[in-house]
């Protein structure tokens, strides 16, 4: 089975955990990821700045290597990304801001993404929405 994901909670919030346990058990059980979309307050998630404390669960690291070694699709939705401050090197220079604080493992893109991946998987599997 074919599936998207999206995540709408930020990396502090229990839905957040279960969407990474759901993406992490799909994958052992052989399904394909298509793509992962962080919306809304989800793209924290994405950041490189976000610090956990030394006994809980690095959840934005944890995404950024599930991305990594399973060479997933992961995008952050530009708008949302934008209004909570989490940016690319081109994003930053654009906004003329310090630094960028996306991981090299995303890319910004727009909600479009979310739209084309639901019309392609067999299921679309959304965590922490309104």
């Amino acid at each position: 089975m074919q599936f998207a994901i999206a995540l709408f909670a930020p990396p502090h919030a229990p839905s957040s955990r279960r969407a990474l346990r759901f993406a992490q058990a799909a994958l052992a059980g052989g399904h394909k990821i298509v793509r992962l979309f962080f919306y809304q307050d989800g793209v924290h998630s994405a950041s490189g700045n976000v610090v956990s404390a030394q006994d809980e669960l690095d959840i934005c690291a944890e995404w950024r290597d599930l991305v990594r070694q399973q060479h997933l699709d992961g995008v952050v939705c530009i708008a949302a990304a934008l209004r909570r401050g989490i940016l690319n090197d081109q994003e930053a220079q654009r906004y003329q801001r310090h630094g960028a604080n996306l991981d090299a493992s995303w890319e910004l893109s727009g909600l479009g993404q979310l739209h084309e991946a639901a019309q392609t998987v067999d299921r679309l599997v959304c965590f922490g929405g309104p």
